[in-house]
């Protein structure tokens, strides 16, 4: 290292210590190394580009005074990010991060030597040679397998997404479809086994769209009267990921270009990646035909992970972002947040948050706070356990009872009304709710919730039950 740098930035640690609260000069500036000196430009690491945004948007002002004090109004600062990878079996990864975009330094006082990594996906159909055409592939790199924590809840949708991201187009998870509730992790995955593959294979092309894209891309090409253009030129992906097929429900234009694409893909041994918020067998408005295609491959399920991948999940997030907490609050977070991933990371970054700007330490009292808060302004997603203990005592019987094999007129109808209630307020498939109330299949619970629709409105005492649970269920 060199001793000059190290000297400049101990000077410029000396006047930020004086000018903000302990525990923040904690957090954020020790963490920080010096790393080299050269044309005036001090080249400082940081532990993850979350780091690098927070310094620039609540500290950059200090950072400012304190590099001109020491180098005069020609003094650039160049960040410099290095994450260790987690298995250790890799180069430490580094970048330098673009600040252009950033309103309180100019853009000449932070070196901007990386591209856009995400540009804008340029519409390709008119240009002459097409397959000569370099097609960005839209990956986020930061949506890696490495950060994608195993757990019982996704062990298979993430070792499916391995082994296509080693064989693609040459497994039988073709098309591989990962299905789950919001915040689970399906975008993250779909990303992950993309950006694997580019790494592996460098000259296949992958492609990762939101169908909702796709769809108004196809709209443009109608519109334009270059319908074949667009197919030609999907035609022509290596992988195909795209994010929230479900989104293609009752648009038959759509879906009808899309069933022509996803053949030739298949057929010449192209790899399709799909998500979903619903498994195939609970789509409404998608045609058979496409529906039974994406049921060729593997759908793989993504559930609410356990308190155990909850707590490593946490853990994860907090040391690529260079931020150490006390075991005990991250257990609680883990304990008190158990819908989905992106609301417990939120939770911590919230955490993090309120004890940089109202400069508390983080406690527990803190972190009940901030989870309460975070809890009370999330819709609260009832559980099928939940579910059929409120059936059940409603109907002064036991779980065991409910779920058993009896077929009692009124033992069948609470069950029933189980699975339709199940069906309303959770994002379970109907085979997970089947499994889980009396190991039925997905059959038996679609005919269950067409029972309940089809009874409340021909018999009046089973309307009141259906009345008073939603009630009860809904508080």
């Amino acid at each position: 290292m060199d001793i000059t740098a190290q000297s400049v930035w101990t000077s410029c640690l000396s006047f930020i210590k004086d000018n903000i609260q302990p525990q923040a000069y904690k957090t954020w500036f020790e963490p920080i190394v010096a790393v080299k000196l050269s044309d005036n430009a001090l080249s400082i690491q940081v532990p993850s580009k979350f780091f690098y945004e927070w310094l620039e948007e609540h500290y950059v002002k200090i950072l400012k005074v304190a590099l001109t004090k020491q180098l005069g109004e020609t003094a650039k600062l160049v960040y410099v990010i290095k994450m260790e990878n987690t298995y250790g079996n890799k180069q430490p990864f580094t970048e330098k991060i673009p600040s252009s975009n950033r309103g309180a330094l100019k853009s000449q006082d932070v070196d901007v030597p990386l591209n856009n990594k995400n540009p804008e996906l340029k519409n390709p159909f008119v240009i002459p040679g097409i397959r000569n055409v370099k097609i960005e592939s839209q990956l986020n790199p930061n949506y890696s397998f490495e950060n994608f924590l195993e757990g019982d809840s996704n062990r298979l949708a993430r070792n499916a997404g391995l082994a296509v991201a080693n064989k693609p187009g040459g497994t039988s998870f073709n098309p591989l479809l990962i299905f789950g509730g919001v915040g689970l992790g399906k975008t993250h995955l779909a990303h992950a086994i993309g950006v694997d593959i580019k790494d592996k294979y460098p000259e296949k092309t992958v492609l990762y769209i939101s169908a909702e894209k796709f769809t108004q891309q196809y709209i443009d090409s109608v519109k334009k009267n270059n319908r074949n253009d667009f197919i030609h030129f999907y035609q022509i992906i290596d992988v195909l990921i795209i994010d929230d097929v479900q989104f293609l429900s009752g648009k038959s234009g759509t879906q009808d270009v899309f069933f022509h694409i996803f053949n030739h893909l298949h057929q010449n041994g192209k790899q399709v990646i799909l998500t979903s918020d619903k498994a195939p067998v609970d789509m409404q408005d998608i045609e058979q035909r496409l529906l039974s295609r994406f049921k060729w491959g593997l759908s793989a399920e993504l559930q609410s992970p356990d308190f155990e991948t909850r707590v490593s999940i946490l853990k994860n997030k907090l040391y690529r972002d260079g931020v150490e907490m006390p075991e005990d609050i991250i257990e609680y977070v883990a304990k008190h947040i158990k819908t989905n991933v992106r609301e417990l990371e939120g939770a911590i970054i919230s955490l993090i948050a309120q004890s940089s700007f109202n400069k508390k330490e983080i406690t527990v009292s803190l972190a009940k706070e901030i989870v309460e808060k975070f809890v009370k302004n999330t819709k609260r997603e009832v559980s099928i356990d939940y579910i059929q203990k409120v059936v059940s005592d409603y109907f002064q019987m036991d779980v065991s009872t409910l779920q058993s094999k009896t077929r009692k007129r009124h033992i069948v109808q609470a069950r029933q009304l189980a699975m339709f209630f199940a069906k309303k307020y959770t994002k379970a498939s109907l085979a997970s709710i089947g499994s889980q109330i009396g190991k039925r299949d997905h059959a038996t619970v679609l005919h269950a919730c067409k029972t309940v629709d089809n009874l409340s409105s021909t018999d009046k005492q089973f309307r009141k039950y259906v009345e008073d649970l939603s009630k009860k269920l809904s508080l």
